[in-house]
Order: structure tokens, then C-alpha cells, then sequence
């Protein structure tokens, strides 16, 4: 049977190729620890458990949701971005809640993307920008994330021409997988770029959290005229442990908005009101456990560049996220270096080239593994004889 073109132009996800090459190692006897993917380990904290419990319990959260998202959920939204970010946004008409943000980024290229039109999408970047853009039969413009710009794009770089037929331009700060962060000055630039060729701003705010040593990110709708030009994509996931439960959100321009609740309605049901009522606990109730998870990240990330520092790696430590960019030794390619990795030390690094070509000569290391392990990891590297030069 002859799957359509697009499936076919459809390259593998890049962890579950990583889950193969993982699986036959551990066949092969190796003792493998995965550094791979950035799904928090420690639990969901029990008071957010304790509300789903009871929900679950309530007759009224199994039927059919509301599809934009309970206006409960979307107030407690409006209200987040109020108290931290200085934000106010209409929870009827600013915000739709999602099936984890991953599947908002996913979709929005179906509201604004015709055959042949351009999305602006960082290289490296999360692979569902690109892939959103393939399915909806757009084409992918690339904005190189280079060490020399701070890991940010060079919007005057842009061809004019790519601009003028540009609908989205997809951007991610604190960023996966570069750690980078944005200042407002950025943002600003943006703002002025999605006004100049009517572009929207789709900014992916998944990290926004997750940042070290007093550092606060800036968010894209705290900028004056964000609203005016785009959105932004949250996620409990990575701020409450939360990736499993599969709940987010869009917040912004009332248009888009509407536009992205339009698609969803006509494919899919929305979140399972259980999932809401906890993801409302989760916002409105003890951020104390925010402060727990950064404080954790960051006494993994300061043993990993310890870590490489101590192999002959000159890097500085990541302001936010919960991933260490790093170059691989010269002479390997990205993929080269991870496969010896796993070989030699049975440690999994993700390769910078599935994130997109400017990512080939880097590798990725996440802050999901127990401190422990990760010390264990950097003994199996300096045993093996792992050097960066």
C-alpha cells in the first residue's frame, strides 16, 4: 500500500531511533545510561496527583470537554501570566488550552500554511517545527543558530523574498537544544521583523521556568506588540513534571487563536477535564516545587560542565533549560561521536544533526538523570579515554 507523499518525505523522530540504537546496545550487554532525552525524572509533586485523584472521582470530568479548554483552566491561565509575567490576556478569547504544547506547534502551520509558503523555523530547533510545516505542504526556511550570534538567528540575514512569503516564524527561549537564552532587545526585533512582512510569531515558552543562579527569562508576550504579531506555546511538562499528562496551552493573538482552537475542534476532543482541573492546582497552588526543580537542574548542570571542563571541553554554564550544548572533537561528525560514546562508555548523547544541519558538530546532554548517574557517566568517559581534543 502507497503511503501519501508527505508520509513519505517524513524522516524518523529522532528519539525513537535513539530508543533503537539504545535498545540494541543493552542486547548487546552494555550497560547503558541515556542521556538522551529530556523527560523529567522525579514525580509529578503529590498535591497536583491528589487533584487529578479526586477529579478522576467526579462523574462530571468524564464526559466530552469543553474543546477551547474549561474556562476554569484558561482563567488560571490568564491569571499565571498576570502574577508572573505581567501579562493580561482574555481567558475567552486569548487562550485555548492544548494536548501538551507539542501538538499546538504541530497544527498551527494547518492554520496559515498553503502549498509553497515559507515558515521561518531555527536550526537547530525542536524537529515538530519543521514537520508541522511538511504536512501542512509548506516549506522550511532555515535560520541558522550560531555559536558566533549567541544561538540566536540573524533576522537580517532572511532574503527579503523568503520574508514577503514567510507566514510563521517559530522561535524557542530558553532554547532546546542550545540552552540559549533570548534578551528583551531580541524580542524587540522580532516584534518589528513580524509587523515589516506580516509574519506571525509562534514562540515556544516550554523553558520558560526551568532557569539557574537568579536568572529570569524574558517571555515573548511580555514585549509591547506581541500580541499584536503572534503567540506563545506553554506546557506543565517541564515546570511540574508533567509530561505524561499531556496538557498546555496557547496564549496571544485572538485571531491565531481562534484560527488554532478552529483545527483542534475539527480534530480532536480536547484535554481530558481531569487533566485541567490538576493542570488549575498545578498553576494556582504552591509554586514551592518550581524552586526544588531548579535547584536540582542546576547542581546537574554544574556537574556536566564540570564534567566536560574536566575532559578538555571550554564551556559556560547554561542560564536555563535542562540541556548542555556541547561541540563533538574535531574530526567526528556529531553521530560518529555519540555511537563511540554509547560504545565505549555505554552513555547516550543525542547527536546535535537530528535537530537540523547547523546542529551536525555538537551533541546534546540532558539534565534528566539522577546526580549520581551522572558522575558514574563522566568516570565511564574518562576511563574510556573520552577527550574533546
Amino acid at each position: 500500500m502507497k503511503t501519501a507523499q508527505r508520509i513519505q518525505g517524513l524522516p524518523p523522530y529522532l528519539f525513537a531511533e535513539i530508543d533503537k540504537k539504545i535498545a540494541k546496545a543493552k542486547a548487546a550487554g552494555i550497560d547503558v545510561i541515556n542521556l538522551g532525552i529530556g523527560d523529567p525524572d522525579q514525580p509529578t509533586p503529590p498535591h497536583i496527583v491528589e487533584a487529578l485523584q479526586e477529579a478522576v472521582n467526579d462523574p462530571a470530568t468524564h464526559r466530552y470537554p469543553v474543546y477551547q479548554g474549561m474556562p476554569a483552566f484558561r482563567q488560571s491561565v490568564a491569571s499565571w501570566y498576570n502574577r508572573h509575567k505581567g501579562v493580561a490576556l482574555d481567558p475567552d478569547s486569548e487562550i485555548v488550552a492544548l494536548i501538551g504544547s507539542k501538538e499546538g506547534l504541530a497544527n498551527i502551520s494547518q492554520c496559515y500554511v498553503d502549498s509553497g509558503d515559507y515558515n521561518l523555523v531555527p536550526d537547530p530547533g525542536y524537529p515538530v517545527y519543521s514537520i508541522g510545516t511538511m504536512l501542512a505542504g509548506g516549506e522550511v526556511y532555515r535560520m541558522p543558530l550560531l555559536q558566533q550570534n549567541g544561538f540566536l538567528p540573524d533576522l537580517d540575514s532572511i532574503p527579503t523574498e523568503i520574508a514577503q512569503n514567510a507566514k510563521l516564524m517559530f522561535l524557542n527561549y530558553p532554547n532546546n537544544p542550545t540552552g540559549a537564552v533570548a534578551p528583551r532587545s531580541f524580542y524587540e526585533d522580532v516584534v518589528a521583523f513580524a509587523r515589516q512582512y506580516d509574519v506571525v510569531i509562534c514562540h515556544d515558552a516550554a523553558y520558560s521556568e526551568v532557569a539557574f543562579d537568579n536568572y529570569r527569562p524574558v517571555t515573548f508576550l511580555e514585549i509591547e506588540g506581541a500580541k499584536d504579531v503572534g503567540i506563545e506555546f506553554h506546557s506543565l511538562s517541564k515546570t511540574y513534571n508533567m509530561t505524561g499528562w499531556r496538557l498546555g496551552w496557547a496564549a496571544g493573538n485572538q485571531i491565531v487563536i481562534e484560527a488554532l482552537a478552529r483545527i483542534k475542534s475539527n480534530v480532536d476532543s480536547g484535554v481530558f477535564s481531569a487533566v485541567q482541573q490538576a493542570g488549575i492546582t498545578a498553576l494556582e497552588g504552591p509554586q514551592d516545587c518550581i524552586f526544588a526543580m531548579q535547584k536540582l537542574y542546576a547542581e546537574r548542570r554544574d556537574v556536566v560542565v564540570e564534567g566536560l571542563h574536566e575532559l578538555g571541553w571550554d564551556l559556560e554554564r547554561p542560564k536555563a533549560a535542562i540541556y548542555v550544548w556541547a561541540p563533538a572533537p574535531e574530526g567526528c561528525t556529531a553521530q560518529e561521536f555519540a555511537a563511540h560514546v554509547l560504545e565505549k562508555a555505554g552513555v547516550v548523547v543525542t547527536p546535535g544533526i537530528g535537530y537540523g544541519q547547523y546542529g551536525e558538530g555538537y551533541f546534546r546532554i540532558s539534565l534528566c538523570v539522577e546526580k549520581e548517574q551522572l558522575i558514574t557517566c563522566f568516570r565511564r568517559l574518562k576511563d574510556a579515554g573520552i577527550r574533546y581534543s
